[in-house]
């Protein structure tokens, strides 16, 4: 792994996102989010990790390069003390079983699991951090609004583009532990009733069911 920026101390809270270097998964957007919070408080010394894959090992998705540095170019114009709590980490893609352990590490050490984007289908992502009862923030788009129920398993954006909106969840979850721990358990909870193995057998099995009568 390649990782910008030096690392952070084992007991620094972590706002953490992990997506393709996409335009519609909004990395510039969540960076900028970040920053917005930093201008209101400290955010508890969080610091932001934006992973992805390495853009030099996808021969598959060209434009993941272009929004990589689109990313690198805002990070650089933030202030040193600024750069000093934003991470951006390319992972390994040659290694799958690597590159999955370091996904699960980020996820499980997060204090905050983001998944900021514009559109999206589904989220596998997010329902791997609700099920390891991670806190999670994620837009109202898409089949991410179905995932989360808002204020009981995570919070939701109404608008992805509202940068303050974001800051503010930000704040809410990484001031109030108390909260964050709640909409963890309810996460787990919500992913293990719907997005395990065991679910879609049991629907699966439902819809025979009812073919058969």
């Amino acid at each position: 792994m390649t990782r910008l920026g030096p690392a952070p101390d084992w007991e620094t809270p972590l706002v953490v996102q992990v997506s393709r270097w996409d335009r519609l998964k909004d990395p510039v957007g969540v960076l900028k989010g970040f920053n917005a919070g930093l201008d209101r408080s400290d955010l508890a010394g969080a610091h932001l990790i934006l992973a992805g894959p390495d853009v030099r090992a996808v021969a598959d998705d060209p434009e993941g390069a272009e929004v990589f540095q689109e990313v690198l170019a805002v990070w650089r114009a933030l202030p040193e003390e600024r750069r000093r709590r934003v991470h951006l980490a390319n992972l390994p893609m040659d290694d799958l079983d690597e590159n999955a352990a370091i996904v699960n590490a980020l996820q499980r050490h997060a204090a905050v699991v983001v998944q900021k984007s514009l559109r999206e289908g589904f989220g596998l992502t997010l329902t791997e951090a609700m099920w390891k009862a991670r806190p999670v923030i994620a837009s109202a788009v898409g089949g991410l609004q179905d995932q989360i129920e808002h204020g009981d398993s995570g919070l939701l954006l109404g608008d992805a583009r509202d940068l303050e909106a974001f800051a503010s969840a930000l704040e809410l979850l990484l001031g109030d532990r108390e909260l964050a721990e709640r909409l963890g358990r309810k996460a787990r909870h919500r992913a293990g009733q719907l997005y395990l193995g065991l679910f879609s057998l049991t629907r699966y099995a439902d819809l025979i069911e009812r073919f058969d009568r």
